[in-house]
């Protein structure tokens, strides 16, 4: 599946939410979020109005590790 290329920083904390996670903080222009699924994981995600590709793709790797799925399987999960 090909990443979403207008994604901004609101959107991908509403669809992280699918798989757990929810916003813990806020500084400036950075959200973290955190899950307890499989553990607990923080992942933080830029608060941009579009994200670059090479760092959506960054996060969705890492979250998708934690899951124990492949990145392409999340966006598949949670961009549909």
């Amino acid at each position: 599946m090909r990443l979403p290329r207008d994604l901004d920083g609101d959107a991908l904390v509403k669809a992280l939410r699918i798989c757990g996670y929810k916003l813990t903080r806020q500084t400036g222009s950075h959200m973290r979020l955190t899950t307890s699924v499989n553990g607990e994981h923080h992942v933080t995600v830029p608060k941009h109005s579009s994200l670059r590709v090479g760092t959506l793709s960054g996060i969705l790797a890492d979250v998708a590790a934690h899951l124990g799925m492949t990145r392409e399987g999340l966006a598949e999960r949670i961009f549909k």
